[in-house]
């Protein structure tokens, strides 16, 4: 548990925050600090293969102890934490058998982890919880990933008696802005199925995410001086509203729960004469997730032909689709994890991802790859925390799955 925790301190310290305004790979140079310190660490663990490319992916291999051939199994984690919110200067606190009340984050400005707004802290009474200081985001999306992989690597390292095929190590830049597998070389990585160590709560075991689109819409006003703007003036800013307004109301993230799919408007700049915003898509249901792309086209084109001049313009691009086709035909993997799980005491959840994961690009290039729990909570905001036990027991799965596979899949 020390070894665990003590990475995880030491990672959340080094800012890897990506950036979607950037076309490089990785988006930010930051990212090369702690994948150097990952290569550095892998090398002390004795792997094999280890390797850091021109665009911030890590790999390397833990050879096998046995010489059966045995399926290779992968784990996978991204290196960066998400733009919505600063990694900078990260201060995490250590808070030691929680009492169930508040937790004072910031006293000057009376931020609280509080379970009358997260009552899923009642769950870990009595356990050791790693929470930001109220300013940034902690990190453990996904580096609280990194470190239980490590750890459990190392463990496999100190105790030769498990027995194991080959293992696969996989970091990657830029997850946070969908580009985490753009470039992830699967037939270099060799394995014939992985993990990515990137859900949420202890237990969650995930294969299933949304079908995703971003759509780009610009219109175009006139501006006119308002004093003499009368049949003159095309506030670009009303039109873009409009749009907005003809979209179903209840199918916004706010008001969509388990498999429901909605528009999520993420951003909105503008003036009188030129409005730019942006919808994100998301269904797990590839008809409907088509017909909601559909229904965004279709009222662009209505109100072309209201207002004329091709005042709105759309570009939509998808970006992910839904992992489940992929490892719906190699479902001994999914059984694999579950009976990991159960054999360290942590009931499994499974339970779709509404959002995105590496692992859906990777399965659609060739690497089956669900997704297992870190044990964190409230992810990309000064919320975030992760109880330290859950962290043990994601290190016990990666250990677990590794014997199964060894012993016969």
């Amino acid at each position: 548990m020390i070894d665990v925790v003590k990475r995880f301190l030491d990672y959340v310290k080094i800012d890897t925050q990506s950036d979607e305004n950037t076309i490089n790979c990785p988006s930010t140079e930051k990212q090369f600090s702690l994948a150097k310190l990952l290569v550095k660490q892998l090398e002390e663990l004795g792997l094999k293969e280890i390797s850091l490319d021109k665009n911030g992916y890590v790999m390397a291999t833990l050879p096998g102890n046995i010489d059966n051939d045995f399926p290779v199994v992968g784990f996978i984690a991204h290196m960066d934490t998400s733009p919505d919110m600063s990694g900078e200067n990260v201060k995490p606190r250590i808070v030691e058998n929680y009492d169930g009340k508040d937790i004072v984050l910031n006293e000057k400005e009376n931020i609280r982890l509080s379970p009358n707004d997260f009552p899923e802290l009642k769950n870990y009474i009595g356990q050791t919880l790693i929470t930001t200081d109220g300013s940034t985001l902690l990190g453990a999306d996904d580096k609280a990933g990194i470190a239980e992989i490590i750890s459990a690597i190392k463990y496999l390292n100190e105790h030769p008696e498990i027995k194991h095929g080959t293992i696969k190590i996989g970091f990657t830049p830029d997850e946070e802005i969908g580009r985490g597998a753009d470039l992830f070389d699967v037939q270099k990585f060799r394995a014939d199925f992985a993990y990515t160590l990137d859900g949420g709560e202890i237990g969650e075991l995930e294969y299933e995410n949304f079908n995703a689109a971003l759509a780009t819409i610009t219109v175009s006003g006139r501006n006119v001086h308002p004093g003499t703007a009368k049949d003159k003036m095309i506030n670009s800013i009303h039109l873009a509203k409009e749009l907005d307004s003809i979209l179903p109301v209840f199918q916004r993230p706010e008001h969509t729960e388990k498999y429901e799919g909605f528009y999520h408007l993420i951003d909105f700049k503008g003036d009188v004469e030129q409005t730019v915003f942006r919808y994100i898509i998301r269904d797990h249901d590839r008809d409907k997730f088509e017909e909601k792309k559909q229904i965004l086209s279709k009222s662009v084109d209505l109100l072309n032909l209201k207002y004329g001049n091709n005042r709105f313009t759309l570009e939509m691009k998808d970006q992910y689709y839904n992992m489940k086709e992929k490892i719906e035909p190699v479902l001994h993997i999914i059984e694999i994890a579950k009976r990991a799980m159960k054999e360290v005491g942590v009931e499994p959840n499974v339970k779709p991802i509404r959002g995105g994961t590496d692992g859906a690009r990777l399965s659609y290039m060739g690497l089956p790859t669900p997704n297992i729990f870190t044990g964190g909570h409230n992810y990309h905001g000064r919320y975030e925390y992760i109880p330290v036990e859950s962290m043990q027991k994601a290190v016990e799965v990666i250990v677990k799955i590794v014997q199964i596979v060894g012993d016969k899949t």
